[in-house]
């Protein structure tokens, strides 16, 4: 069942086999001699917090094989310009956990912005058991000084030209701490990417890319601060590759992640009808998405290809009904044209539509929240992207706001599906814009809003260039019974009597009804989880868990061996639970049940912080914090990197945040 792919990065390293750790802690990358074998490359892809691209519940409660949307297209490509003779693996801790000693001898971690967390734990771990390291990825490529002495070389910027002449220099023995792409990258240098090295079925959608750049001067955008505007392509030739590559490991979901596929129409339109003769002679084996500015909806041409290439659905930056917002952002081009009109234009095209929306310009007041709802209503479009406005670095926005004096340094940019950000806003307070975001998207999928969207939409979508999932009968019949008794039946009476609603128009269109009730109530899971305040039964449940504790080892908690408290700087109360001195084996056993208890309630997260432990406990701790990680970023440990050393609990299982050093027995 496609739900919807986020927007690939070219940010992702990934790994190889293991030797064993260095002694040396102070080993510099920059001071190793001249190799006398084949490097061992290990590229790793962090785990991302749970965002709204995530569709975290469908892949849990609806979808039975697949565990991630995408795979890491930058890292498969990374793997493609490495030394032929290099051994390397890739590992991406979405689908699958990290080695704890990889056979290798060069890990690299890349990440986007708001993976950069999870990549600073992950280089500090394999750093600190003596790999070499390299980091890179989209943040590093913004924000290289963010990475300064986290890794042992930084590699900043597109790949294709540096990438290579890192692998060379390491193995040389002579590698640079940092290597910046100044200039442009030319596609027609890029290989076939490794995705053999990926493990394609635990993929919803593969990820290909056509080109890079974007002709337009959104000032909120960094992609022409990375990638240019003038876009660059490759050849159909070069696509062709990629999809045979595709087809021959089963592939029937392509996202081409171009974030303008149409930033030249010319070109465009040669990968277009090249995709409709490659679909036509290989029996249609391939149903295809993408993004794309507004304005393809003005090409009759360009739309009639688009329907005759086999894309089912297309990826458009709306951001925002007000034309006074979009003229003040620089984004032009959607001011040219009824935006309802153009969303239904692509529907009687047979194209589904995604959608970006912003809230927070300066020209926004509390009133643009509930026209941002009637017009993603009224247009019918369920997966429906509303962020917060964010100041990227180094975009004209952030410039801006800095200046005025309106940027916030205590909010990391990032995922702006979270209730903060970077920005405040000039027509409202802060407080109301949050206010007024979360009540949006409570609005927009409640059992209400998912089902008014799925009428609206298939008022105008009647001859659909997909049909919903490629998957076999069987399976398809089975992510069915999970949608009805995981998503529908617990609903109760009103969403039983919404859904059948929905039912109402022809059988032929139930697949997609049947899609879009799964994304919509993925995206109310993350709404609940994340965008709203915890209830008091949330809070009563963590207070009886602490006083529990309090009650049973009482002594260590007078001596100040154990401290609990309880952080309420997210919709997601966190309870922290801090081991100073000694405590007996029972304590962590009660401690794992009461864990167990609380996360029944999705409100609650909760982190252990050993500051201390006994040698004799290190075997127990370790299997009990390993039991407690499939609540994955919900339950996490923070360590200091001798307690760390200490504890062999392998940080692909569980969460370990390590902390500055501390005196540790």
């Amino acid at each position: 069942m496609r739900i919807w792919p986020p927007e690939e990065s070219s940010d992702v390293l990934r790994g190889a086999r293991s030797i064993p750790p260095h002694s040396d802690q102070s080993h510099s990358i920059r001071s190793c001699s001249v190799r006398d074998r084949p490097v061992r490359l290990l590229l790793i892809n962090p785990r991302s917090p749970e965002s709204f691209w995530s569709f975290q519940w469908a892949m849990d409660q609806v979808l039975v094989h697949e565990r991630a949307l995408n795979p890491p297209l930058g890292l498969a490509t990374l793997a493609a310009l490495c030394p032929e003779h290099w051994t390397v693996r890739i590992v991406d801790e979405t689908i699958e956990e990290l080695p704890a000693r990889p056979e290798a001898d060069l890990v690299g971690v890349c990440a986007m912005g708001v993976q950069h967390p999870r990549q600073r734990e992950l280089l500090a771990y394999y750093r600190q058991q003596g790999y070499d390291t390299v980091a890179g990825g989209s943040f590093a490529s913004l924000c290289p000084e963010q990475l300064d002495g986290l890794a042992d070389t930084v590699v900043a910027g597109e790949a294709e030209n540096i990438w290579p002449q890192f692998c060379e220099e390491y193995e040389a023995g002579r590698p640079r701490p940092l290597y910046i792409e100044r200039g442009s990258v030319d596609l027609l240098d890029v290989p076939v990417p490794r995705f053999d090295l990926l493990r394609m079925d635990r993929y919803e959608t593969a990820s290909l890319q056509f080109s890079r750049g974007c002709p337009y001067r959104c000032d909120f955008c960094d992609i022409i601060v990375m990638f240019g505007r003038k876009p660059r392509t490759k050849t159909t030739e070069q696509v062709g590759r990629e999809l045979d590559a595709l087809r021959g490991r089963g592939v029937t979901n392509v996202f081409f992640v171009d974030d303008n596929l149409i930033g030249n129409k010319k070109l465009a339109r040669e990968l277009l009808r090249s995709l409709a003769a490659y679909q036509k002679d290989h029996g249609y084996p391939f149903e295809f998405g993408t993004e794309a500015s507004l304005n393809l909806t003005q090409d009759r041409e360009l739309l009639e290809l688009f329907r005759d290439a086999g894309f089912a659905w297309v990826f458009l930056g709306i951001e925002t009904p007000d034309v006074e917002s979009l003229k003040a952002a620089g984004k032009v081009q959607n001011t040219k044209m009824d935006l309802l009109d153009a969303v239904r234009t692509l529907y009687a095209y047979g194209i589904d539509v995604y959608a970006g929306f912003i809230v927070g310009f300066d020209n926004d007041t509390p009133e643009a929240f509930d026209r941002q709802y009637r017009f993603i209503v009224d247009a019918g479009i369920q997966v429906a992207m509303v962020g917060l406005l964010t100041a990227m670095p180094r975009t004209p926005l952030y410039e801006r706001i800095e200046r005025e004096g309106r940027l916030r340094h205590d909010v990391m940019p990032g995922d702006n599906t979270r209730a903060q950000t970077n920005v405040l806003p000039a027509g409202m307070s802060y407080e109301a814009m949050i206010d007024g975001y979360k009540a949006l998207y409570h609005r927009l999928f409640s059992d209400d809003g998912i089902a008014r969207r799925i009428d609206n939409k298939m008022r105008h979508l009647r001859q659909p260039n997909s049909l919903g999932p490629r998957h076999p009968r069987r399976l398809r019949l089975r992510m069915l019974g999970r949608l009805l008794k995981n998503g529908i039946l617990p609903g109760g009476p009103r969403r039983w009597g919404r859904f059948l609603a929905t039912l109402r128009r022809s059988p032929r269109l139930w697949p997609l009804v049947m899609v879009d009730w799964a994304r919509g109530l993925s995206m109310r899971h993350y709404a609940d989880r994340y965008l709203s305040d915890a209830p008091p039964q949330t809070e009563n449940r963590i207070a009886r868990a602490v006083a529990a504790l309090q009650h049973r080892f009482t002594g260590a908690f007078e001596r100040g061996a154990v401290t609990a408290d309880v952080d309420h700087g997210d919709a997601t109360p966190n309870l922290v639970v801090t081991i100073a001195g000694r405590v007996d084996d029972r304590f962590f056993r009660d401690l794992r049940r009461r864990v167990r208890t609380m996360m029944r309630d999705p409100k609650v997260s909760v982190t252990l912080r050993l500051a201390y432990l006994e040698h004799r406990q290190q075997d127990t701790v370790t299997r009990i914090l390993e039991q407690l990680s499939r609540y994955g970023e919900r339950f996490s440990v923070r360590l200091d990197a001798a307690m760390r050393h200490r504890l062999p609990v392998n940080p692909a299982r569980t969460r370990i945040i390590l902390e500055p050093s501390t005196t540790s027995p």
